[in-house]
């Protein structure tokens, strides 16, 4: 390679966001880029959120043994279900020992921002490789614009996943694309005994499904000054929304928790839902040929388009962490680059079945999301998503204001009537402005 062409690459990719290196997987004059020795005698321990499909862990827990075969490093790696991976990390965080690493959920490393290791350089070093890194992707993990708190790991989609038999007989030949036709919908899927469902419990990722709801009409938490304004003409008509949605609803999705629509699904007893790949990957390797044969019926479209005008697609972002108090920083470091590279990362995505969707450009042209068309639809779950505390800037109240379902239970509240919509939105005012005027 030519000098002036080398200088073309490196600055092509460390230019403009838009930019990206024009080939599917990036030259080998990146590699000189980075430089970091683990410590000997280096071991580290790993908490992730336990997998929804099994190739996922199957993958990941390859490229760990892959890790520790080149490094000798020892990696113990704990899984835990979602809504346990947050408190323990917060414990971690307050009392210094724990987990080296920590995958969580959302924009959780915004809670102890200074209780975690800088990794400016890791980052910047994986987005001049494969990147750009996503503007939401950003956002999380560098929540002020300079200094990264976390790596990216991906997302998982939070699609419309459906029996297209099932809503072809209630009467849409199409998938609806504005909320007036989904409305409309899910009434005709009720009356034709095939209901949907969506969860309204606290569900970490399948309730993300309200943003999307108080976002298409034009609502939010708060505005781009941090000031909340839940309590709007705008939320009050989507919850009203809500409320005819919510009475199309299979009895129980109050309830619901991440697991419960996909087992509804794959049960038969609701004909959509939203929800990552997982409810599809099930069905493809089921050993019941009753679910096994389902997969052929599942696809995947994204949120309808409501009154603002523009898709409102709120998904379950992951990040990973490493915690100051580690004893081997260069270790947990290299661990994260390792994982991130595309000799990993790729079979990972691949043998996750498209669970995860890429926080870098440059993983977008996996093969994986090409491979079945049913994939296609999650490849873009990152590029597309606004963060969780949208409009405003993200920090410690947007991750308590997340982890404390405020926009999950004012939705629940006023469409199943247990409190008026003025009634949810002023409790979840006030409940917001705690953390907001913290």
């Amino acid at each position: 390679m030519s000098d002036n062409r080398r200088k073309f690459l490196q600055k092509a990719s460390a230019g403009a966001a838009a930019v990206s290196v024009p080939t599917l997987w990036p030259s080998a004059a990146f590699a000189q880029q980075w430089n970091n020795q683990p410590e000997k005698g280096a071991t580290l321990r790993v908490l992730r959120w336990k997998r929804f499909v099994q190739g996922d862990e199957d993958a990941y827990m390859a490229n760990v043994k892959k890790f520790s075969d080149k490094y000798g490093i020892p990696v113990r790696v704990d899984n835990e279900g979602w809504e346990d991976v947050r408190p323990k990390a917060a414990v971690a965080a307050n009392t210094g020992g724990g987990p080296d690493i920590i995958l969580s959920t959302n924009d959780d490393a915004n809670l102890y921002p200074d209780k975690l290791l800088d990794v400016t350089d890791l980052a910047e070093y994986l987005g001049k490789k494969y990147g750009p890194w996503f503007p939401g992707a950003q956002a999380y993990c560098r929540p002020d614009g300079k200094k990264w708190i976390a790596v990216p790991l991906g997302c998982a989609g939070s699609m419309m996943v459906y029996r297209q038999s099932q809503v072809k007989a209630a009467g849409f030949d199409a998938f609806p694309k504005n909320t007036d036709d989904f409305l409309k919908m899910f009434k005709a899927l009720k009356d034709k005994g095939t209901p949907g469902g969506m969860a309204l419990g606290n569900a970490t990722g399948d309730g993300l499904w309200c943003n999307w709801l108080v976002w298409a009409f034009g609502g939010m938490l708060v505005d781009k000054n941090n000031k909340v304004v839940i309590d709007s003409p705008e939320t009050a008509k989507a919850l009203e929304y809500g409320k005819e949605l919510y009475a199309s609803f299979i009895p129980g999705t109050l309830s619901w928790l991440d697991p419960n629509n996909n087992k509804a699904f794959l049960d038969g007893q609701i004909s959509v839902t939203n929800n990552g790949i997982s409810i599809y990957y099930a069905a493809k390797n089921a050993t019941d040929p009753k679910v096994k044969e389902m997969a052929s019926d599942i696809q995947h479209a994204a949120f309808p388009i409501g009154p603002v005008g523009v898709p409102t697609e709120s998904h379950l972002f992951f990040n990973q962490m490493i915690f100051k108090y580690t004893k081997y920083p260069k270790a947990a470091k290299e661990f994260l680059r390792f994982m991130m590279e595309q000799e990993q990362f790729d079979p990972w995505q691949t043998g996750a079945g498209g669970y995860v969707a890429p926080p870098l450009e440059a993983y977008t042209k996996s093969a994986v999301w090409t491979s079945d068309p049913k994939n296609t639809p999650y490849r873009d779950a990152v590029k597309n998503m606004r963060p969780a505390g949208y409009a405003g800037k993200l920090g410690y109240a947007s991750a308590g204001a997340g982890a404390d379902f405020i926009v999950v239970n004012m939705v629940a509240e006023a469409v199943s009537g247990s409190k008026t919509p003025k009634e949810a939105m002023q409790r979840a005012q006030q409940r917001a402005e705690r953390y907001y005027k913290v």
